[in-house]
């Protein structure tokens, strides 16, 4: 808003004081929600830290155990308990509030089958092949868990962005305008008010001349 613009009378004086009011009072309130997110912001960062990590560890575990009952059983034994897997993967999305801003929730309670869901026979499956379906279970879990925090991370991150263009905006640009018309509108008002009171000083002046 540009100070020119406005048309200096009392009732724009007080629409304009009402409006940095509200204005600040807003401007407040989206610096409370920026400084919250950050503080979310650093404690998911921690955990998608621990997940990143935990993701490489539970891999590196599920690569060894497959390289070895691959290396016992042989690649067709492992092929074959692969494929006799009956459970249905199923992954269940809902969604949190954080700060008033929604992010996902995965949950998947399908990765640890019961040895009987499996498929394979139990008393014909190594404990070579078994450890290693356990281990992938295991690293299907880490992953969705880390899916969640890596999208939570990145919704974290594009609300922090958007509330602090929405702060700057409000400090440097629509108060600081707001508050210029309204020191126009005090100027102005304050003119007219002197030559009002010239204007007047003049009519009594030459009307006691005249008398």
């Amino acid at each position: 808003m540009a100070a020119r613009d406005v048309t200096p009378n009392r009732s724009v004086l007080l629409d304009l004081k009402k409006r940095i009011k509200l204005t600040q009072s807003g401007y407040k309130v989206l610096k409370m929600k920026r400084d919250g997110l950050i503080i979310e912001l650093f404690e998911v960062l921690d955990k998608a830290k621990q997940m990143r990590e935990g993701v490489s560890a539970d891999y590196d575990i599920a690569m060894e155990k497959i390289t070895i009952a691959r290396a016992v059983e042989g690649e067709i034994a492992v092929k074959s308990a692969a494929y006799a897997l009956k459970s249905n993967p199923q992954v269940k999305l809902s969604s949190k509030s954080i700060m008033g801003m929604m992010v996902p929730k995965v949950e998947a309670d399908w990765t640890h089958a019961l040895m009987t869901e499996k498929g394979y026979g139990v008393i014909s499956t190594s404990a070579y092949i078994e450890g290693a379906s356990n281990a992938f279970a295991k690293l299907l879990d880490t992953i969705i868990r880390a899916a969640e925090v890596e999208t939570t991370l990145k919704k974290l991150l594009d609300e922090i962005e958007k509330t602090k263009r929405r702060v700057n905006a409000l400090e440097f640009k629509i108060i600081p305008d707001l508050k210029e018309a309204e020191r126009f509108v005090k100027f102005s008002l304050e003119e007219m008010d002197r030559e009002n009171t010239t204007r007047l000083k003049h009519l009594k002046k030459k009307g006691a001349v005249e008398e």
